[in-house]
């Protein structure tokens, strides 16, 4: 596993956690059943693609042990409220789902029977003292990256320890999660792949160097594997995931080191596997290796999530962004070169402190210019113990949402003129299940749209070329060119 860090501070280097020097006996994985009666599980999970994967791996841990998912707390023995600290109040949400839960939990105990809760995720691991001791009813406490011991936190809690977990353990937990992961996406055909956890930027209004650690990359060799365990159970779409996914170096076969570019062409060559994708990505390490992969692997598809956060240079550097607003568009002409009909999605903050109105049209001004298919924005909300929220000129929040508002006018209708420009054309559509109405199949574009058509469920893991004749601001509607072709696989092109 390669692990990098490239912090600027000593008080940098003492906050980011470290898995140096493994202890000489590890943790021991669970691979055998201990219980055969179904136990009820129901995880609950907030926040990013990558807290999605680690909810299913947790589900994948947990099914030796005799657990199996339930639609809803009340049937459940064990509860996993999956946390995510990127938000203002986060904290105060996870209370007051916890307090709910308590509720269940005093009257199944009432009735005779049992039921352990456990926070897991960023909140946990930020927060996870005073969770404990605002929630004394919790029995485990665990973060992102000790999940892989939910096993034995178990066993502890169910002998009457109030279990907590936070500290970054020096193993890897990947290597003590069972070896196939379960497609989890619609109908199974899609699938989330961790590849890269942690960051090292330390953008000053970011808590995730605190809550999942520095940058590390798994060996691709455990990827592959994973890969193709996931296609083998029936998975056709791949995303691969990390906090800043692109600064992936793992270690390759030959004992050299591969890019996440390099990565994707070996992916590429596996069979049944039609679509790639990667988020989530920074400026600052998209490499030529990657930039190539966008023109020459037809299975990487052309939808790219950059997150620029401000179009504001002193925005930017308030933000230790570590790029300009013309680094950015130059990127953007590079990628554009290499595949030109990549759309892109990005991520803005609005009001972060000591944002100008002459910066915040900045802001506006880089969104024109772009032209983004998709986006997600933000007003700045302090997050504590990052350096922005300890800063004197924070905007006014009547100021924030304001500005908040013209920038999501802004960016649906980017998104709104986005789909309007697919009107006639045919794109490849895999269809993963119903659509909203009787009779009609449901599916995704090489952009993530959702398209619907009239269509028989025997569409449902095909690859069909579709022409596009109604757009909405959020989803797309058509007609089918061609009977599906077998198998899941691309349509002939040729």
């Amino acid at each position: 596993m390669q692990r990098k860090l490239d912090v600027t501070t000593d008080t940098q280097a003492r906050l980011i956690p470290q898995r140096e020097g493994l202890p000489a006996q590890l943790p021991t994985p669970f691979p055998h059943p201990v219980e055969t009666a179904p136990r009820g599980l129901h995880v609950m999970t907030w926040g990013c693609q990558m807290n999605a994967y680690d909810s299913g791996r947790m589900v994948d841990i947990l099914e030796p042990l005799g657990f199996r998912e339930v639609a809803a707390p009340e049937q459940a023995e064990l509860v996993v409220l999956n946390t995510c600290h990127i938000r203002e109040r986060a904290t105060e949400k996870v209370f007051s789902e916890l307090g709910r839960l308590h509720g269940l939990k005093r009257a199944r105990e009432a009735a005779g029977g049992r039921m352990t809760i456990a926070l897991a995720g960023c909140v946990a691991q930020a927060e996870g003292e005073i969770i404990r001791a605002r929630a004394p009813y919790v029995d485990i406490v665990f973060g992102p990256q000790t999940y892989h011991r939910l096993p034995a936190m178990l066993r502890r809690a169910a002998a009457g320890e109030r279990v907590l977990e936070t500290e970054f353990p020096p193993e890897d937990k990947f290597d003590f999660l069972p070896g196939e992961a379960a497609p989890r996406g619609p109908s199974g055909l899609t699938a989330f792949l961790s590849v890269q956890e942690g960051c090292d930027k330390f953008c000053t209004f970011c808590v995730v160097p605190y809550t999942r650690g520095a940058e590390f990359s798994r060996p691709a060799e455990a990827v592959l594997a994973e890969a193709r365990g996931l296609v083998a159970r029936g998975a056709q779409e791949i995303t691969l995931l990390g906090q800043n996914v692109n600064a992936w170096h793992g270690a390759a076969p030959d004992g050299g080191t591969w890019t996440l570019g390099r990565l994707i062409r070996a992916l590429a060559e596996i069979p049944r596997l039609a679509r790639i994708r990667y988020t989530t990505s920074h400026p600052r390490d998209m490499e030529d290796s990657l930039i190539l992969a966008h023109r020459d692997v037809p299975q990487l598809m052309p939808f790219l999530h950059l997150p620029v956060q401000s179009g504001s240079d002193r925005v930017l550097a308030d933000m230790n962004r570590g790029h300009t607003r013309e680094d950015y568009l130059r990127l953007i002409d590079r990628l554009r070169d290499a595949r030109p009909d990549l759309a892109l999605s990005t991520d803005i903050i609005v009001g972060f402190p000591g944002e100008t109105d002459a910066a915040f049209e900045d802001t506006l001004d880089l969104l024109r210019r772009v032209g983004f298919a998709q986006s997600y924005s933000f007003a700045y909300s302090t997050r504590p113990g990052t350096a922005a929220a300890a800063r004197a000129d924070q905007v006014a929040a009547a100021v924030k949402d304001a500005r908040l508002q013209v920038v999501q006018a802004e960016l649906q209708a980017e998104a709104t003129a986005f789909n309007t420009s697919c009107l006639g054309r045919t794109l490849d559509v895999l269809f993963v299940g119903p659509g909203r109405r009787p009779g009609q199949m449901s599916g995704r574009t090489p952009y993530l749209q959702p398209v619907h058509v009239p269509g028989a469920a025997a569409l449902v893991g095909r690859i069909v070329p579709v022409t596009i004749e109604d757009a909405r601001p959020n989803s797309l509607g058509g007609r089918l060119v061609d009977h599906p072709e077998p198998g899941g696989q691309e349509p002939d092109r040729a």
